[in-house]
């Protein structure tokens, strides 16, 4: 069976080249093809864009000697690139700006929109997080169709990388507005074979709870909009203050990532 490719954005940063750590480990554990794709935008040089490539995939063929590893430059915004490989993607990779800067920079434009837009999940992983570490998968559960395929991805990534699970549904208080009970929950999870995770029911913000509960974490996992989220929203505000705040990589399923 042909695996599907995992999908790293490189510039030639800092934040690319984590990016490109945590990409090439995920191709190693899923026996996928790992392809880099390069936005050349107007202004950019293309020998500077070889230049990154290469040593992209120089990084790449380091850290994992196993697998084949493509690239490509593609002509655009990055955010339509990755876009456009999320379509036969099994999971987009990417930098965020990280460091400090501020909070309307600290994922970027490309996040939100790859987030927002992307076919398949998306891992935002911030450059100034070191080594990488943790002990658990932390999964944002709220039964939307999102959050069902959060479930999935967020149970397959720790069985692959043999960690914990902690499965979260953090109910908004004041309101019974989309409130799944105890019991949904623990069928949600036993039903995707999730039965030696560890289940959490509360009350209060779910951001703050997801955040406050993921201190030893390797992957956050959620859903970019939740049930409680406006029609036109593409990408929630739990999603958005998880992703900036996080101390650990974030994997976000885009709604259409969750369609059919």
């Amino acid at each position: 069976m042909k695996h599907k490719p995992v999908v790293v954005g490189i510039d030639g940063s800092p934040a690319a080249s984590v990016a490109i750590r945590w990409a090439a480990i995920e191709a190693a554990a899923l026996r996928s093809p790992l392809h880099l794709v390069y936005a050349l935008t107007p202004g950019d040089s293309p020998s500077q864009a070889g230049d990154v490539v290469y040593k992209a995939v120089a990084q790449a063929r380091g850290l994992e000697t196993g697998i084949v590893i493509d690239s490509r430059i593609e002509s655009g915004s990055p955010s339509a690139a990755l876009v456009k490989a999320s379509g036969t993607a099994a999971v987009v990779v990417i930098g965020s700006r990280g460091l400090g800067v501020m909070l309307g920079a600290l994922v970027g434009s490309t996040g939100l929109d790859l987030a927002a837009n992307a076919r398949c999940p998306v891992v935002v992983v911030r450059p100034d997080l070191g080594a990488f570490a943790g002990v658990r998968v932390v999964i944002g559960y709220d039964g939307s169709p999102a959050s069902n395929v959060a479930l999935d991805f967020g149970l397959r990534h720790a069985q692959r990388h043999n960690l914990a699970v902690r499965v979260i549904a953090a109910q908004p208080t004041g309101t019974d507005l989309h409130r799944i009970t105890e019991d949904e929950l623990r069928a949600a999870v036993h039903a995707r074979g999730g039965q030696d995770a560890e289940l959490i029911h509360i009350t209060g913000h779910p951001a703050e709870h997801i955040l406050r509960l993921s201190a030893d974490a390797a992957l956050i996992v959620l859903g970019a909009r939740g049930r409680g989220g406006f029609a036109g929203m593409l990408i929630g505000s739990v999603s958005q203050t998880v992703l900036h705040h996080a101390d650990c990589p974030v994997a976000v399923i885009p709604a259409a990532a969750a369609d059919g």
